[in-house]
């Protein structure tokens, strides 16, 4: 009997067994059962989709080079840097004199209409002419001088010679005269406004102390721009040239510039045209990728790896407030008609209608002409683009809530939460705008890409940011030069690349959520 009831009692060793089974198998254990969260089950679905971790990584990596790498970047937004380049400019003009030209000493005498009556007088070989009553007497003193009287005072000179100062000073009537007539008189002094000049055969003129104060010549000398002034000895050079033929020559002015003159001859106007080459120092404009610069320099000579760091931060910028403006205007009244209905539904309906058919890019090209014409700053410009194209985007986000909540608000929950008494606006807000979250996120995720794309085209056509703020619009901007087009790729292509990138990472993060949010799909 004993026997029996010891092989009928299972040994230490099979009940230790089965109690370690036990405890290994049992149902009750919560280690056995692993619950998801619905956070959980979505980020799963998303993290399993590879296209959509691309898409991700892909932004991650926009993000750190739009905000982090304008951080780290040696050079500003809007530092320009310059080069020394050899550049010929319009310097001067000169012309041989074969004209009479007049030195007016009595303006209400002798007028421009008298000049031409004197000019009339000596072709004919008149000493004297009569204009509008009154007699003028001419006083030759060569061929190609003439003294101007009237009632025996002198009232102006008519001469091929001109008498031209040496320095900034103003030369006086009298001392004009005075020049003239011991040039074409052949004397070598002369007194003027008190003072004894001396004048050499070559028509140059010193005072006492040997000073080079003016020069007589039929050579006019004229610089293109009204505040450059010639010396003397660079005119004697430019006048050298013209008489032996010289095409080009070389000059160092007093402060030591060495420059190279080019002249050439303009047979319509009978004139030499006269060139300035130089050293100067310029933008360094669309200079090519190098060490310093990687991706070469822009049009104002500014780093475009920099412009295109800071310009991916102000679309981004762009692109999020003016989303999360259409989403904050879209969920508050799609969010009251979807749970009203009724009469307030219809008035914001057929708001939303209005909105719809507002032609969004005529309306902002409107705006853009209005903000260009009253001159606003670019801050100012890029906060009106933001609210613009917001409060232009809310329609269809206040379409989708609306019909998310109707389908919702007649759910058994809903209808827990009126039987507890709740307040309207905290059931639209607490209750039924969290289940409309994951179309949210995915509407918003996708219309980043296209409000990037808008705000894009609008920097593109001279519309949206403006200089100094850098956007990869306005950068993509200068392919409006041919030129430029074909000749200068760092300029566009990068800019163009990084815009496509972007958009197109978050068009596939967009679908990989949607995916994601799916409860169809396989756990």
């Amino acid at each position: 009997m004993e026997d029996l009831k010891e092989k009928m009692e299972p040994s230490a060793e099979v009940t230790e067994n089965t109690n370690a089974a036990e405890e290994s198998y049992s149902l009750s254990d919560d280690r056995r059962v692993k619950v998801l969260s619905p956070g959980q089950l979505v980020a799963k679905r998303f993290f399993r989709n590879r296209l959509a971790v691309t898409g991700m990584v892909i932004l991650l990596a926009m993000f750190i080079f739009s905000f982090i790498g304008g951080l780290v970047s040696p050079y500003g937004q809007d530092e320009k840097f310059y080069r020394t380049d050899v550049q010929a400019k319009d310097f001067a003009g000169i012309v041989y004199n074969e004209e009479f030209r007049y030195t007016v000493n009595d303006p209400d005498l002798f007028k421009s209409s008298v000049h031409a009556q004197t000019l009339k007088a000596i072709i004919l070989g008149n000493d004297k002419f009569e204009y509008n009553g009154i007699n003028y007497e001419l006083e030759k003193l060569s061929d190609d001088a003439f003294i101007v009287k009237s009632g025996g005072k002198v009232i102006g000179t008519a001469s091929k010679e001109l008498v031209n100062s040496s320095t900034q000073d103003k030369l006086s009537f009298d001392f004009s005269l005075e020049a003239l007539k011991a040039k074409t008189e052949g004397e070598n002094k002369f007194n003027a406004d008190g003072k004894e000049y001396t004048i050499d055969g070559d028509g140059v003129i010193t005072d006492k102390a040997g000073t080079e104060i003016a020069y007589v010549s039929r050579y006019i000398v004229r610089a293109v721009m009204a505040d450059i002034f010639f010396s003397r000895e660079l005119k004697n050079q430019l006048i050298d040239a013209v008489e032996s033929g010289q095409d080009s020559f070389e000059y160092t002015d007093e402060k030591g510039v060495t420059a190279e003159y080019k002249l050439s001859y303009d047979a319509d106007n009978k004139a030499w045209d006269v060139k300035q080459e130089i050293d100067t120092k310029v933008f360094d404009t669309y200079s090519a990728p190098s060490k310093k610069h990687w991706l070469g320099t822009d049009r104002n000579g500014m780093d475009m790896l920099t412009r295109l760091m800071y310009g991916g931060r102000i679309s981004l910028i762009i692109g999020f407030i003016a989303v999360f403006i259409e989403t904050i205007i879209g969920v508050i009244l799609g969010g009251i008609a979807g749970y009203f209905g009724g009469w307030i539904d219809g008035l914001i309906m057929r708001i939303v209608d209005i909105f719809y058919c507002i032609p969004g890019m005529p309306f902002i090209i409107i705006v853009g002409a209005a903000m260009d014409a009253a001159n606003l700053p670019s801050l100012t410009r890029m906060i009106y683009l933001m609210l613009i194209l917001g409060v232009l985007g809310w329609a269809g986000v206040a379409r989708l809530v609306r019909g998310q909540i109707l389908s919702l608000r007649e759910q058994e929950f809903m209808t827990a939460t009126e039987a507890c008494g709740i307040a309207p606006s905290r059931r639209i807000f607490r209750h039924l705008i969290p289940n409309v979250m994951p179309q949210l996120i995915v509407y918003m995720t996708m219309g980043l890409g296209s409000m990037i794309i808008t705000e894009a085209t609008l920097s593109f056509l001279g519309l949206g940011v403006r200089f100094p703020f850098a956007s990869w619009g306005n950068i993509i901007n200068d392919v409006n030069d041919t030129y430029v087009l074909t000749n200068y790729w760092f300029i566009w292509i990068p800019a163009g690349v990084l815009l496509l990138t972007t958009v197109l990472a978050f068009n596939i993060v967009g679908d990989g959520l949607r995916d994601a949010f799916d409860p169809k799909m396989k756990r």
